[in-house]
């Protein structure tokens, strides 16, 4: 590698540039050293080889550098290799990079359960368990409810997406890719139906009291433990509930015993706008399950909830050998102080006024665009066929494969395909977003 010697920040100017053809040639050697030693269950949704990044930039072994709508979905939520992450991470690992919190702790988990406690929704009392990543937030988020409640049933929403373990995917909506042939699945989940304002067409009110029924009626309230909802569907398609939904939805549990739990794990830490998405719809969650960009890059993710459910685990019930590593946890505490320092909730609040704003014109432009919605640095468009709602998934790849080639690195999300979504570092700047904006009019005019 050409730039081993010098930092990301020196090596990666804040601009895209294409060099070669995509992939290049070095990346395309890579990837017949990686065909050879990983399975292809392993996807790589574009097959360049990353060397650098930093800021809003990522760049590949051929040079090539692409403005990064993916940030490692949603996780670089303040940019790759932010200077005061990097120097934390740097610092605790030359003091101890393990020794378990539960044989020998810490106060870097301490202080990391101190940080949410104040940052997530509601005054309460609250308790933090720390993890490795967002399906082991949610099992043990499923774990905590059940002991808690003394019931065994999960409900989720039509449209979810909480992981690829056994019990998250068996949480999914989409059996295909993430379940398929890894049966049996996990028992005693139930699947709800959710809000989805562009295709269902019901009020808040409406939405929740056809969810409410079908957790009434055909699931029971009786051996209901817990309830999980994404503020913001991530994978289903950045599904943004109507007004009024998720209040209605946290009401029914409270009162039917039955745990709520926000899956923050992709809309969380500063990326719409707000510490946690919850916030944005007037709730509050009894628990809620963080990941992704509350690391900055580095593997930790958290379950924080109501201090009488989270206590009612017995002690040894909870935890892990990696659980709340000391050096993801001072990444963890960096990333906090960055979001105040750099005033960065308004910043995902201008990403969505510039992003959204260029979103909505081209919405007027080009019909193809059924639907631009989000909130902050988490935007989507959905794509149908123009003059119906039919859902236009051979869209969405044809733009996807056209940003790639012209320097923009793009998801599809949705379950039908269909969904663009957009996933930029709430520190991207206006330039970067417009420039990432005529690409995708230069894409969608080439449809």
């Amino acid at each position: 590698m050409s730039n081993t010697s010098a930092p990301a920040s020196v090596a990666v100017t804040q601009e895209r540039k294409v060099v070669t053809a995509i992939p290049g040639p070095k990346s395309q050697e890579m990837h017949k050293r990686r065909a050879e030693v990983v399975p292809p269950g392993v996807g790589a949704a574009l097959p360049v080889y990353i060397e650098n990044a930093y800021g809003s930039i990522v760049q590949d072994v051929d040079g090539n550098q692409f403005i990064d709508f993916a940030t490692g979905i949603g996780v670089t939520t303040i940019g790759h290799a932010n200077d005061a992450v990097v120097a934390a991470v740097a610092e605790a690992a030359a003091h101890f990079t393990h020794v378990c919190f539960t044989v020998t702790p810490y106060e870097g988990y301490v202080k990391v359960a101190e940080l949410l406690a104040k940052h997530t929704p509601g005054n309460h009392a609250k308790r933090t368990m720390l993890c490795n990543s967002g399906a082991e937030a949610v099992e043990n988020a499923v774990k905590i409810a059940r002991k808690y409640t003394r019931k065994n049933g999960v409900a989720v929403l039509d449209h979810a997406y909480h992981g690829r373990t056994n019990l998250t995917m068996s949480m999914n909506f989409k059996n295909a890719p993430y379940a398929t042939g890894f049966g049996p699945t996990a028992p005693s989940i139930f699947r709800a139906p959710s809000s989805y304002p562009f295709r269902d067409g019901l009020s808040g009110a409406e939405a929740a009291k056809r969810t409410i029924t079908y957790l009434e009626k055909i699931v029971g309230a009786e051996d209901l433990a817990v309830v999980f909802a994404e503020p913001i569907q991530g994978e289903g398609g950045f599904i943004v509930p109507a007004d009024g939904y998720l209040p209605a939805i946290q009401e029914w549990c409270t009162k039917n015993n039955v745990v709520f739990v926000a899956d923050e794990v992709q809309a969380g830490m500063a990326r719409t706008g707000a510490y946690f998405a919850s916030e944005g719809f007037g709730f509050v969650p009894d628990l809620v399950t963080i990941a992704k960009g509350v690391g900055g890059g580095m593997p930790i993710a958290a379950v924080t909830g109501r201090a009488e459910i989270m206590d009612a685990s017995h002690p040894g019930g909870l935890g892990g050998t990696f659980g709340g590593n000391p050096v993801s946890c001072a990444a963890a505490i960096a990333i906090f102080s960055e979001i105040e320092k750099d005033n960065l909730l308004d910043e995902a609040k201008r990403v969505e006024k510039t992003l959204g704003g260029g979103l909505k014109k081209l919405q007027e432009k080009y019909p193809v665009i059924g639907e631009v919605r989000g909130k902050g640095a988490m935007l989507a468009i959905e794509l149908v066929h123009p003059g119906t709602k039919d859902p236009n998934a051979e869209a969405v790849t044809k733009i996807v494969a056209f940003g790639a080639q012209h320097g923009l690195l793009l998801l599809s999300a949705g379950t039908y395909g269909n969904v663009l979504r957009f996933l930029p570092s709430v520190k991207t700047s206006d330039a970067l977003l417009e420039d990432a904006l005529g690409v995708l009019d230069e894409a969608l005019a080439s449809l």
